[in-house]
């Protein structure tokens, strides 16, 4: 618990954020080394905190046929490597209560995906482990929610929790980022994340060739979203991050490409400045203004 405490106090001090990035799977141990490398150079560069995301297992598919990840077993081994080899905090994700000890034993952060934010006993179990525990807001919950579900990680004992915004349902195949909610998920008393790649997911909204469909996204709008969450403020930024997005088996319409990773975080780090400077511009200004009269 004391480590946990420990990193969970260092991303909340990040300035001007933190971010948890990754693939979305892992797609075989050295791809998932070699990405690790990548991104660990580019947040080592710019100064900033990073948990390495990456899923054993994605049971969250919109075919039965859609490809998965290694498993529990295979993958907790590789991202433990991951963790040893670049000394790097690890994010990965639970889906059932008896994957949360094993889990815990490797990741950092356990995250709960978003179709089970409200699953208690799911919450209970990751909160058992002494890790952080990031929970992603359902597409179908008010951000009010999350305050609930946060008090049942307190409630098991576990006061490390944070909660991110990934985007509300908006009709069929379609989700849409409202900026109140990452303002509104305050209410929980914990840091805020945004997830700006699952956020532009089109849920089943991509038809295959030969049959069936698969998810679709609009990556172009990444940067857009991005700013939008800097702008307001959050703690957290969380991003799936693929060295060939085209290619890859799992969510590859909404994961950002490795090779512009650098050039968007730069001008995040210029927003968060910004308006840092422009805040304590008019903080000063104003202190002056009341001083003279």
């Amino acid at each position: 618990m004391e480590s946990s405490t420990a990193l969970y106090n260092q991303l909340k001090a990040a300035e001007p954020f933190f971010l948890l990035a990754g693939p979305n799977v892992i797609e075989s141990e050295d791809h998932i080394l070699y990405m690790a490398k990548q991104i660990k150079a580019v947040t080592s560069k710019l100064g900033l905190p990073l948990v390495f995301k990456s899923s054993f297992d994605k049971a969250n598919r919109t075919s039965s046929k859609s490809f998965r990840g290694p498993g529990l077993s295979d993958g907790l081994k590789i991202l433990e490597r991951v963790k040893t080899t670049y000394d790097i905090p690890i994010v990965t994700d639970v889906h059932e209560t008896i994957q949360c000890e094993a889990v815990g034993k490797v990741a950092d952060i356990i995250q709960i995906p978003a179709f089970l934010c409200r699953q208690t006993d799911l919450l209970v179990a990751a909160a058992k482990t002494g890790r952080i525990i990031n929970i992603k807001k359902g597409q179908f919950c008010a951000p009010s929610v999350m305050a609930n579900s946060c008090e049942k990680i307190r409630m098991a004992g576990n006061e490390n929790v944070m909660v991110c915004e990934r985007g509300t349902m908006f009709g069929y195949n379609d989700l849409i980022v409202d900026p109140r909610n990452l303002e509104w998920l305050r209410e929980a008393n914990c840091p805020v994340v945004a997830d700006i790649t699952h956020s532009l997911q089109q849920p089943a909204g991509r038809k295959l060739e030969g049959g069936g469909v698969a998810s679709g996204g609009l990556r172009e709008l990444i940067p857009c979203i991005a700013r939008t969450a800097v702008a307001v403020g959050v703690d957290g930024i969380f991003m799936e991050v693929h060295d060939n997005p085209f290619n890859a088996p799992v969510d590859g319409p909404t994961q950002w490409p490795l090779r512009h990773l650098e050039e968007l975080l730069k001008e995040l780090i210029a927003i968060a400045v910004s308006l840092f400077k422009l805040a304590f511009y008019i903080h000063t200004v104003g202190l002056l203004i009341s001083f003279n009269k």
